[in-house]
């Protein structure tokens, strides 16, 4: 890998089970393929506040330093110039009665059961969390895995548990179990989300081991995250389709990022393909203001022009929900292009998507 790029039709999934795309994963820019200009001293004091770990599958869909992919996944020392930034904008850790739990919602908790990503991405909400102790092993990482399962189990207003990290399917397929499996048991709780990446940065994860472990928590909803059209390989197409055909329904947040999919084409043409491999889109992300992360940060108005662009041009159901989430932990809202331009007691007048102002009667 030292020695030449790898390509794209270069699959690792084929060759070594997802363990070994793990540990094959790359943590240093001195790891870069020679063929990549990097400054690797530079990226190196990067990745000594924001650590870097890369899947050898995830990599070798990178084409050049230009690359939307490589942007997401390549340090860059613009992380370590954001001064306008917080560490945890959300107030995720004043939300967290136990480690292992964020509650912002009365019916609804985060449940972080992993630390471990396939890949860093650099865009990372969480990024102050990353290279944080493993949840993986060890009686302390076990204690909050336990911890989090009893809060969730004593508050029975909670319906709806959301496993994140971390990606939950960076554990082992029967740690993975024990918890579905727990969870199962509060009357209470009746539905279980999964958000992982895997789908996009390690798809061979999606073995048939654990498809037929997850088959048998229904309902089960999986939110993946593709960024990028380019994405989409016939490797995370087989792994979507294996999961839609168990009867699991997959949604996709996409986070919309400066210099990789800010761009209205770009941005229809990934939620056209998300809906041919059975992904409904769900979110569009605004980036949240987390410390290292201001270079991906868009102008708002770029997502309103996106979704006006989308709306009339695209089916309905390739369309995701604008989203931002309020600092300070207060939660998400809908952004919504202003498609209503005057009312009056009979009529409201409105703009569609070609621009054209229509009355309406009330």
């Amino acid at each position: 890998m030292e020695n030449s790029k790898l390509k794209p039709n270069q699959t690792h999934t084929e060759k070594s089970p997802w363990q070994n795309q793990v540990g094959q994963a790359i943590t240093s820019p001195a790891q870069l393929p020679k063929g990549f200009n990097v400054d690797i001293k530079a990226l190196t004091k990067v990745t000594r506040q924001y650590p870097m770990l890369i899947s050898p599958y995830y990599l070798s869909l990178i084409e050049n330093e230009q690359d939307p992919l490589w942007k997401q996944a390549v340090p860059d020392v613009r992380e370590l110039e954001d001064e306008q930034n917080m560490e945890d904008p959300l107030a995720e850790e004043p939300q967290s009665p136990v480690p292992a739990v964020i509650h912002r919602y009365p019916g609804r908790v985060i449940f972080l059961v992993s630390n471990r990503c396939a890949m860093y991405c650099r865009h990372c909400m969480r990024k102050r969390k990353v290279g944080e102790e493993d949840l993986h092993f060890g009686k302390k990482s076990s204690k909050k895995i336990e911890e989090g399962l009893q809060y969730i189990q004593s508050n029975t207003a909670v319906n709806e548990v959301i496993l994140s990290g971390g990606d939950p399917l960076l554990l082992g397929t029967e740690q993975l179990d024990r918890i579905l499996s727990t969870l199962k048991t509060f009357d209470h709780v009746r539905i279980i989300r999964i958000h992982t990446r895997t789908l996009c940065t390690l798809p061979c994860r999606i073995t048939d081991n654990l498809v037929m472990m997850l088959k048998k928590y229904q309902p089960l909803y999986i939110n993946t995250h593709f960024n990028h059209p380019r994405e989409i390989t016939p490797e995370s197409t087989k792994a979507c389709e294996k999961l839609a055909n168990a009867g699991i329904s997959l949604g996709c947040q996409t986070v919309l990022l400066k210099g990789v999919n800010d761009d209205a084409d770009i941005m229809g043409e990934l939620m056209t393909r998300l809906l041919e491999i059975r992904v409904k889109p769900y979110y569009l992300h605004h980036p949240d203001p987390v410390a290292g992360t201001a270079h991906f940060r868009p102008d708002i108005n770029v997502g309103f022009d996106i979704m006006k662009h989308m709306r009339g041009r695209l089916s309905g159901m390739c369309i995701p929900q604008y989203m931002i989430d309020l600092p300070g932990g207060e939660g998400k809202v809908p952004m919504l292009p202003d498609y209503v331009k005057s009312r009056s007691p009979k009529t409201i007048q409105v703009e569609n998507y070609q621009g054209k102002i229509c009355n309406y009667p009330l």
